[in-house]
């Protein structure tokens, strides 16, 4: 599958509607956002199952300033809703595929038991 723009208007569906969504922000401008495209496209062929978005951080400045993005490429992972993974900088094509064996696998029950236990153990965010 190739990845798809992401937008304003299509964010929340996308990541609502999806089982496991990776982002890629990105400019027309940055270097390093142009060679890692084509890995991010090759492993997105690899994973049809995945959602692979990319976010043109020039275009849509208030998701990129949602996430605080100050580095490009950032790449981004949701599950199930829930944001997993950030990182700045370009993955080497072994590493995104790995990371996203390991998103496929990773229990979101737990994720969502440390998410509880770290709210109740911080009452400043209730």
């Amino acid at each position: 599958m190739a990845s798809l723009e992401i937008t304003e208007p299509n964010f929340a569906e996308t990541i609502e509607n999806n089982q496991l969504v990776l982002l890629d922000f990105w400019a027309e401008w940055c270097g390093p956002c142009k060679a890692y495209g084509p890995v991010y496209e090759r492993i997105s062929e690899e994973f049809p199952d995945v959602v692979f978005g990319k976010i043109d951080t020039e275009e849509q400045q208030a998701l990129a300033g949602m996430f605080g993005i100050r580095s490009i490429p950032t790449t981004m992972a949701f599950k199930e809703g829930i944001g997993v993974f950030m990182q700045p900088g370009a993955l080497p094509e072994a590493a995104l595929r790995d990371l996203v064996v390991k998103l496929q696998e990773l229990d979101m029950d737990e994720v969502r038991a440390e998410m509880a236990a770290q709210q109740e153990g911080n009452p400043d965010e209730e």
